[in-house]
This record gives structure tokens, C-alpha cells and sequence, in this order.
């Protein structure tokens, strides 16, 4: 305690901004967004261009980027552990950017396929690096909303690329597609630039590289008065993590706890259907009766509603709580779920349809989507951290991917499994979001207001 309390003062001059640093971190989900959309402007243009099959475009085409993001979120957490927050996030975004040039360039299937699996793993880094960054400087006050600050800027990119492909439709003839995708390598330059601006994280700094002075400077810099504190704290944290005279490996039992939420959480987040819709919205909306114009038009209303309530989600969740968010949201997800099925089973109007479809948004923006980069960021210890992060995100990529893989399969007009009704595929996701609200109920702990430090306490069993 004496070593850490006499610890030098910055010497340095100005402080860091909490807000702004965090929102920097946090623009990597906006391009994690914008890509992750982008491809629903191009899956019909691409499947005339290059004419193939729905298994292979299901797989090369619209679920290549997902598939370079479970690799990047299984072994993100290695170089984010080893070489510290600050500069994964940089590489991300030079992924991005080499990613949305490629992709928007590319001559052929397989060519376009590797470019988008290049911008896949930069995504599925990201969602590593910055919840785990965001995570390590935040207030136990403030970490809900500026850790859900990440997942509001995947849906502030999901809403432009639903705009920017609105707009692009049709300017480029059939090569429109191209600047659909290209137009995204602008926010990853601009976010590339703007994480020079970011300190490392302190409790890397002192977890990991044991500089306990560069973490002092940093959390001085951003206004923690009580920082020598803060910092005795985290040390006797990891000295109680170590206190058994090794580290033990990641899956062993006193981690059972948080390996369980964080992938049950991650498991339900895809199993809503999320990526399912935002990925085949255009097409969604085609198959209830809408125009090609009208269908990616009305696709932006699903950006616009994922936004506003977001913010919602963004409001309540240090107010409220994680569980609270989760149970509202799979409420909303049963009764929008269970009556998209139900519209497509009578052929309910595309009006009807639209609405439950802004629903279903609105429940996963408010629930799922503001908690899981939060949730999962928070539950294990420093010196795991980003180990566990990796854990939960590439549980959450895994079934993305698989759901994206096979989705053409089930939804092809003409060799599709549900060739003329897919309403089952919506009464399946309805009956998972049932499992969610009985888990949610039954196993998931309140985490708002409470410090890491705290929450290993509470969760890890020795």
C-alpha cells in the first residue's frame, strides 16, 4: 500500500474526457454495424451478378464476413491480452478500411469472400478490444451506458448503411453494390486516426504490464482523485486471483459461473433472430408483398426504430438494471415473434408484418442489444478479462454465422425448405426467446452499480 500511495503525480498537463475516449473505443461498433448490414443491399444484386447457388452464396457471399468474425473473436482476445487494448483497436481499424476497398473492388466470388472475411475478423476483434476497453475505464456509476454506448454505435451504423444503401440504389447500375460497401472504408480511416487519441486501459496497464505508475497517470488524467485507491484495489484483486500460486486455466470451476452467462447470453442473443432479419430485411419484406424500392425504403424504419430505442436502452440500463432490460426485451421478442409467424402463416398484410417486424427491433435494441457488450465485459475478473470477453463474442459469432449459413437454405424462393411460407423459422425464434425469459429469471445476477473488483467477489467461486 505505501509503494502505490507514494506513486508519482502526472506530469503531465490536460486531462482525458471519459465520454469522448469511450465514444472513440466505441465508433469501432459503428463501422461493426455498417458492415454488418451493408451485404443486405448487395445479396440480391451479387446472387444475379454471379449467379450461384443458395448454399454457396448463403456461405461465401452473405456469411464469409461472419465467419471471419468468429475467428477474430476466438483469438482477439490473445493480442488484446498480450499487447494491450489500445492498439487492437487500431488494427481494427486498418482491417476495416482494407475490407470495404477489397470488397467494393473485387472481380469475382471468391475474391469478394476473402475481402469480406478481412473485415469480419476486424469485427469480431472489435467486439473483444472495445467492450473490454470501455469496460476497464469506466465508473461503476457510469459503465452500463458508456459500455452500451458501443452497441449504440453498431446500430447508428446499421441505420446509415440502411440509408446509404437506400441512396446508392440504382447510381451505379449494376456495380451500385460496389459503392455500397466501398463507402465504408471513409468512418474506418477516420476511426483509425482518432484512436491515437486514446490512453492504454489502467487496469491492463497494472494486471497485465505491472506499470502501476503509467496507470496512475492515466486514471489521474481522467479525474479519478482517489487513484493510488483505485489502484490498491485492483492489486490486491489479482493478488487474491493468484493467491493459490498459479493462475487457473479459463475453464476450470471457479470460472463455471460467469462461462455459463456469458454463453447463455450469447447463445439467445442469435437465437432471437437478430442478424437473421437485419441481414434479410430487404428480402423479408419482399416475400410479405413489398416492391424491391419499397422493401430496402422500409428497411430503414428498422434502422430508425433500432436507434430511438436504443437510446432507451441506453437511459435505463445504469437505472434499471441488465436483468430488467432482458426480461422487457424478451417479452417483446415472444409477442413480436409470435405474431411475424403468425402474419406470414394467414398472409397478413405487409403494413401488419412491417410493424411486428419494428417491434421485434425495438424489444432486441431495448433488452439483448443494450445488455450482452456490457454484460459479458463485466462479469470476469481483470486479470481474465479479455480472455472471457473473447469467450462470450465468438460464442455470439458462432451461431450468427451458422444462422446466416443456412438461413437461404430455408428461405429460398425456389429451392428453400419453406419455399412459400417461412413462418416457422419466426415460431422457432418465439419459442427460444420462452427459454430466454426462464433463464433470465431464474439465473442471471444484477450488475448495475457494482465495480469489477466487487463482481469477482460475487461471482467467481474458489
Amino acid at each position: 500500500m505505501q509503494a502505490i500511495s507514494s506513486l508519482p503525480n502526472s506530469s503531465l498537463k490536460g486531462g482525458y474526457n471519459l465520454f469522448v475516449i469511450s465514444l472513440i473505443a466505441a465508433l469501432a461498433g459503428f463501422i461493426f454495424g455498417f458492415d454488418t448490414v451493408v451485404i443486405s443491399g448487395a445479396n440480391l444484386p451479387i446472387k444475379n451478378l454471379w449467379h450461384t447457388t443458395p448454399l454457396f452464396h448463403g456461405f461465401f457471399i452473405m456469411s464469409m464476413a461472419l465467419w471471419g468474425t468468429v475467428a477474430g473473436s476466438v483469438f482477439g482476445g490473445i493480442p488484446t491480452q498480450k499487447y494491450g487494448r489500445k492498439k487492437v483497436l487500431l488494427w481494427i481499424g486498418v482491417l476495416f478500411s482494407i475490407s470495404a476497398i477489397g470488397s467494393a473492388l473485387a472481380q469475382g466470388p471468391y475474391m469478394f469472400s476473402f475481402f469480406r472475411f478481412i473485415g469480419g475478423v476486424g469485427i469480431g476483434v472489435s467486439s473483444v478490444a472495445a467492450p473490454t476497453y470501455i469496460s476497464e475505464i469506466s465508473t461503476p456509476k457510469t459503465r452500463g451506458r458508456l459500455g452500451a454506448m458501443y452497441q449504440f454505435n453498431i446500430v447508428f451504423g446499421i441505420l446509415i448503411a440502411f440509408l446509404s444503401n437506400y441512396f446508392f440504389k440504382g447510381i451505379g447500375g449494376e456495380n451500385d453494390w460496389r459503392w455500397m460497401l466501398g463507402v465504408m472504408a471513409v468512418p474506418a480511416l477516420i476511426y483509425t486516426i482518432m484512436v491515437f487519441r486514446i490512453p492504454e486501459s489502467p487496469r491492463w496497464l497494472i494486471s497485465i504490464k505491472k506499470d502501476l505508475v503509467a496507470a496512475k497517470e492515466v486514471m489521474q488524467r481522467l479525474g479519478i482523485s482517489n487513484a493510488a485507491e483505485e489502484i490498491a484495489t485492483i492489486v490486491v484483486s489479482n493478488q487474491h486471483e493468484t493467491s493459490a500460486g498459479k493462475t487457473s486455466g479459463f475453464f476450470s470451476s471457479k470460472y463455471k459461473t460467469v462461462i455459463w452467462l456469458a454463453f447463455m447470453i450469447a447463445f439467445f442473443n442469435q437465437w432471437s433472430g437478430i442478424n437473421f432479419i437485419l441481414y434479410y430485411a430487404p428480402e423479408i419484406l419482399q416475400r410479405a408483398g413489398l416492391a424491391a424500392k419499397d422493401s430496402l425504403f422500409n428497411s430503414i424504419s428498422i434502422g430508425g426504430i433500432n436507434l430511438l430505442f436504443t437510446f432507451v436502452g441506453l437511459y435505463l440500463i445504469d437505472r434499471a438494471g441488465r436483468k430488467t432490460l432482458l426480461i422487457i426485451g424478451s417479452i417483446g421478442y415472444i409477442i413480436s415473434l409470435s405474431l411475424v409467424a403468425w402474419a406470414f402463416h394467414t398472409g397478413a398484410g405487409a403494413g401488419f408484418l412491417l410493424t411486428f417486424i419494428l417491434m421485434f427491433v425495438a424489444s432486441h435494441a431495448v433488452g439483448q442489444g443494450a445488455v450482452i457488450w456490457v454484460f459479458i465485459s463485466e462479469i470476469f475478473p481483470n486479470k481474465i478479462r479479455a480472455t472471457g470477453q473473447s469467450f462470450g463474442a465468438s460464442v455470439h459469432w458462432v451461431f450468427a454465422a451458422i444462422i446466416t449459413l443456412i438461413t437461404p437454405v430455408f428461405l429460398d424462393k425456389d429451392n428453400g425448405i419453406f419455399k412459400n411460407n417461412p413462418w416457422p423459422i419466426f415460431a422457432f425464434f418465439a419459442f427460444m426467446m420462452i427459454l430466454q425469459l426462464v433463464w433470465v429469471l431464474t439465473k442471471v445476477p444484477e450488475t448495475k452499480g457494482v465495480s469489477l473488483e466487487e463482481l469477482e467477489k460475487r461471482l467467481i467461486k474458489e
